[in-house]
């Protein structure tokens, strides 16, 4: 890979409760190379939302806190920038589409005078050019009759078409870095699938990175080139898509694809990873998989695994595997 377009290096985000220290990420790292779909994936509460949030440093503080590490995008350093340069950044360099665009929608306000804000905001030209170029790109997320949609409430279109000008406005400003956390999750099937396929077809033709999160494998398996799955706020196997498909290295990663459901008589109906997630406020020593994993040894409940290569570009976070040679980057 060339140089990244962004880099996380061993970051770490706590969240100050009533509990104790939640360590909602923990060592964390990342590279998504220019024009490339890289996929996270993991169960609910696994910290992939927080990292989403952390490159844009939208965590609230209090109660959160970016304790350590780097968010190097373009290589300047995230968490070291300005308040002013933070916020050109945002919606212009790196937009994020969030899961329930009705939340991210303003319902006061038509959707063309919302598009249209921040075209304006970002691209410096008039009301009449941005009008123009929000028409465009609810034409290309294939919107029927974007003049009318333009004229609509948030509350007056569909769930599938909330997320269509989501996409549309996220793309206005032509992005280096999108990203999209579980944005399909609130569509049916069939929305769900012609959702994708504009979003795939956007970003390659239009050569923008992507941070796509999931806990869907068989949506990442559509859409990304390389994946990471992530648990319990690490990073635990890092591959290309068709790697980690046909060999998954860590147990985790093994359990999540052999949960998922099968028309195939020949095995169980469902499988399921046994145990339950930890909690974060008090998280197990070593690999933090240990208690769910029928493969544990001796050093798998005291020590920290370390990124260890496998394969081209196949990373994994086990004991299982010798360290040969230590993974440098994600």
């Amino acid at each position: 890979m060339t140089e990244p377009l962004l880099e996380i290096k061993a970051l770490s985000v706590q969240f100050f409760t009533y509990q104790g220290i939640v360590r909602a990420l923990e060592e964390v790292n990342l590279t998504i190379g220019r024009g490339e779909i890289m996929g996270l994936v993991g169960e609910t509460g696994c910290g992939k939302s927080v990292m989403a949030r952390s490159i844009l440093r939208l965590i609230p503080e209090p109660p959160g806190k970016i304790s350590h590490g780097e968010i190097r995008f373009k290589g300047e350093d995230i968490l070291k920038l300005r308040p002013w340069r933070l916020r050109e950044i945002r919606g212009n360099d790196i937009s994020m589409i969030f899961q329930e665009p009705m939340s991210s929608l303003n319902p006061v306000f038509r959707v063309g005078n919302q598009i249209e804000e921040v075209i304006m905001l970002h691209q410096q030209v008039d009301r009449q050019r941005a009008r123009e170029t929000a028409v465009q790109m609810l034409e290309q997320v294939n919107m029927p009759d974007p003049e009318q949609t333009l004229r609509k409430y948030p509350h007056e279109l569909s769930g599938g078409m909330r997320q269509r000008v989501m996409i549309a406005m996220e793309l206005s400003c032509r992005p280096d870095l999108l990203i999209a956390d579980e944005p399909t999750t609130a569509l049916d099937v069939t929305v769900q699938g012609q959702v994708l396929t504009i979003l795939d077809d956007l970003v390659r033709r239009l050569g923008i990175s992507v941070l796509f999160i999931s806990h869907d494998l068989g949506v990442i398996a559509q859409l990304c080139d390389r994946v990471s799955v992530m648990y319990a706020g690490k990073i635990v196997e890092t591959a290309p898509v068709a790697s980690l498909f046909a060999q998954p290295a860590h147990p985790y990663t093994r359990g999540l694809l052999q949960a998922i459901p099968s028309l195939d008589e020949d095995r169980d109906p469902l499988r399921v990873i046994p145990g339950i997630v930890p909690r974060l406020v008090d998280p197990p020593d070593g690999c933090r998989f240990h208690p769910r994993c029928a493969d544990r040894f001796e050093p798998c409940d005291q020590v920290i695994p370390r990124p260890v290569v496998v394969g081209p570009s196949h990373h994994v976070a086990c004991h299982l595997y010798p360290d040969r040679e230590a993974g440098k980057a994600w």
